[in-house]
């Protein structure tokens, strides 16, 4: 670029930088803003708009327009030219500007008379705050260094606006952020509540300086802080062995975008016109991170993690502040995050009362594991991070999915007053702990739990369980950054036998794919993966790992009986195949001379319609059968569970589907095999007692739900039940709620 046109931009973020050290509110810090861009830039007009809420920009300062429409004009997101800057987060450029699609006058400004329009979004690591504008009388397309230079100073303006220096107050209009109530509506991935103080499990990164004086000197810090970042990123590398193949793949990917020479020449580029080397990170951050979200291709989009994890190491490196800020974490925190893996959501363990993230999906790992420690987990709360500051008070109801950050008086009060009946309610249960969950008919229900960590164990006593009908064992997979070998497997594994005290333990074996991808195994480029290559498909093409795995069970088995699962079964001949698998990982043990299990129950999950309709033989072939309710309904249904729009339409109580679960249960009672219910529906009191009237004698569920569900049961006659269920059917009703419900009600 021209060394005039840098000279240019470096003395204007001069002057912004003044006027941000210089006393003064918010409101005045603008108004000089917008008069030093303007005439830097030779323009009739620079305007800031700001957001004043998530749908609501208003023209918070200008320099050319009629000052009685600051704070009075406002447009909602995508309205006008602003609107569309700040949609799509790109920039308009344009010398006619009323000829462009979707423009909007606004007479109470004034800017009819200027044609030309150029309006870059001010952005910060894909938060939106605002727009930046410049217009002017001439009829004229900015030039593209008019227009990087304009990006610049919109990014150093978002840095200025998170060191607060545009923070509204009672007496002018300016947004007052980080100080009103806000309610987040997300998606419900572990139901509960909690009520505590914010962690951000990673703070922000703040830049104090976002204009360099020296840009010798600045790219001489960055290229030294680029070097630091990539001995870090070989080290890091080289220190696990990813065993070639997809992981060894998607690590390569990692290393050669932190050598990416384009990446650091546009970074230099924004030193050569002012900014600081932190600052010039988060600018190319910020626009990598608006073209990537935007990219068709999944592949793309999946490599703005690794961007955005670079992007802050880099930071972390240049400012020097790390993840360990010196704060030191509240009373009753709960965990906000962007997204969080399996690992670092352990490393928290039970400290924590609930987790808040803007990503994920109720199959996620984060969601597994915040089951597994019993805590209430929402995801999907848009803007949260933005929002949240560390000790901020948060309330999270996971039953409904919703989030008060800084709520008012009224709101936490109603929230304290559920909590507490909630509490009230498990003291109830607590005293049915070692009762059966026998109905009024003398009809008993067994109660499981579903397991994945040593840490769910204790629970296995304390909620009444009578066993374990789920233990996820993919979850000591997904925590380490390598497979774990066969000895770790086999003395865990001994460890939840010790621990079960003699209660059945039911070991479903590597349940990988869909959405629970492995650190060291490359994500397949599948358009559905949860009908993909999952589960029993993995474990019988990659033998190697299943064979291991079965040998670490029957290792960990020795003298006690061994139930083992094989997950998603959708036709006989996979079962066969995995049966003789473990049938020769028996045989070799036993030629080996090790000490064999007492006894060994080989089971399958039943996650498909089509094993419904399988051949008797194998009903009669299989030990136990487990019905996987949360894929069986998704597939039954044709609906995603992890998309929002469709998986809350459909209801489990449907008479279509109640109709499958009851053919499932004679089909096994014809073969006298066990059957048993495990999934979320399992812990919902209503869908229980349903299922439980159906003829399943066994649920597995999650450790809080037994209490309900088996106080529930205890009021009830299931066979008075199952006449209601029959007759709604005969009637011809499609959906069996009501029926039900009402029938609940007069007992």
């Amino acid at each position: 670029m021209p060394e005039r046109k840098d000279s240019d931009s470096r003395k204007l973020l001069l002057r912004l930088r003044e006027t941000l050290a210089a006393p003064g509110g918010g409101q005045h810090r603008l108004d000089q803003i917008t008069h030093h861009i303007a005439d830097s830039m030779g323009t009739q007009v620079c305007s800031i708009y700001l957001f004043r809420d998530a749908e609501t920009l208003e023209l918070c300062a200008t320099e050319g327009l009629k000052p009685e429409s600051v704070h009075k004009t406002r447009l909602r997101l995508g309205e006008g030219l602003v609107g569309r800057v700040a949609r799509t987060g790109r920039h308009v450029n344009s010398a006619n500007a009323p000829a462009e699609p979707g423009f909007r006058y606004m007479p109470e400004t004034g800017e009819e008379v200027y044609p030309s329009f150029l309006g870059v979004p001010i952005q910060r690591v894909g938060e939106k705050l605002g727009v930046l504008v410049v217009q002017s009388r001439d009829a004229r397309q900015f030039s593209e260094d008019e227009l990087y230079g304009l990006e610049v100073v919109a990014m150093v303006l978002a840095e200025m606006a998170e060191l607060g220096a545009f923070l509204g107050s009672q007496s002018d209009g300016l947004p007052q952020a980080h100080r009103f109530p806000v309610m987040f509506r997300g998606t419900t991935a572990q139901e509960g509540v909690a009520e505590g103080r914010v962690w951000l499990h990673e703070p922000r990164v703040v830049i104090a300086n976002p204009v360099g004086e020296d840009p010798l000197k600045e790219k001489a810090r960055l290229n030294e802080g680029v070097a630091m970042l990539r001995s870090t990123v070989d080290s890091m590398l080289s220190g696990h062995d990813m065993g070639g193949g997809d992981s060894a793949e998607v690590m390569e990917a990692y290393r050669l975008f932190a050598h990416s020479r384009s990446w650091l020449r546009r970074m230099e580029e924004g030193i050569d016109l002012g900014l600081s080397a932190e600052a010039a990170v988060e600018k190319e951050q910020s626009q990598a991170r608006a073209r990537l979200e935007s990219a068709a291709d999944p592949y793309l989009r999946d490599r703005l993690h690794d961007l955005d994890d670079l992007s802050n190491r880099l930071l972390r490196i240049l400012t020097g502040q790390g993840r360990d800020t010196g704060a030191s974490m509240p009373e009753n925190p709960i965990l906000v995050a962007r997204n969080i893996g399996p690992a670092e959501l352990l490393d928290y363990g039970r400290k924590l009362k609930g987790v808040v993230l803007e990503e994920g999906s109720v199959g996620s790992h984060a969601a597994i594991v915040a089951r597994a420690l019993a805590i209430p987990l929402v995801i999907h709360a848009e803007r949260v991070i933005a929002e949240a500051l560390n000790g901020d008070p948060i309330q999270v109801d996971g039953d409904s999915g919703v989030v008060h950050l800084r709520p008012e008086e009224t709101v936490a009060k109603a929230f304290r007053d559920k909590m507490a009946m909630q509490a009230e309610a498990q003291q109830r249960y607590a005293g049915l702990r070692d009762l059966p969950a026998t109905d009024k008919a003398g009809t008993t229900v067994q109660l499981y739990m579903n397991a994945g960590l040593m840490a769910d164990l204790p629970s296995l006593d304390g909620s009444g369980a009578e066993g374990v009908g789920l233990f996820r064992t993919e979850l000591q997979f997904l925590t380490r950054t390598r497979v774990p070998r066969r000895g770790e497997l086999a003395g865990l594994y001994a460890h939840v036998l010790d621990s079960a005290h003699g209660k059945p333990v039911m070991f479903r074996t590597l349940d990988i794919g869909s959405d629970k991808v492995l650190p060291y195994m490359k994500p397949q480029d599948e358009p559905n993966p949860a009908m993909g290559w999952r589960a029993i498909r993995v474990g019988l093409d990659k033998r190697g790992v299943l064979r291991m795995q079965l040998q670490a069970l029957i290792r960990a088995a020795v003298g006690k009986p061994l139930y083992v699962m094989f997950p998603f079964i959708t036709e006989m001949e996979e079962f066969e195949d995995a049966h003789r698998l473990l049938m020769e990982q028996l045989a070799r043990e036993q030629r080996l001379g090790h000490q064999m299990p007492s006894d060994i129950r080989v089971g399958a999950m039943l996650e498909t319609p089509s094993l419904a309709f399988a051949p008797r033989k194998f009903f009669e072939m299989c030990d136990f059968i487990s019905v996987g309710g949360n894929d069986l309904k998704q597939f039954f249904f044709a609906a995603d569970r992890e998309n929002e729009r469709v998986r809350r339409r459909y209801d489990t109580l449907n008479t279509s589907f109640i109709t499958l679960l009851d053919q499932i249960v004679q089909r096994c009672n014809a073969a006298n095999v066990p059957v048993s219910f495990c999934g979320e529906d399992a812990g919902r009191p209503i869908e229980a007692v349903t299922f439980a009237a159906l003829g399943f004698r066994r649920l597995s569920m999650r450790p809080a739900s037994i209490g309900p569900v088996k106080h529930l049961i205890r009021r009830v006659d299931l066979d008075e039940l199952r006449k209601v269920i029959d007759d709604a059917r005969q009637a011809g009703d499609t959906n069996l709620r009501r029926p039900v419900t009402e029938w609940l009600a007069r007992q």
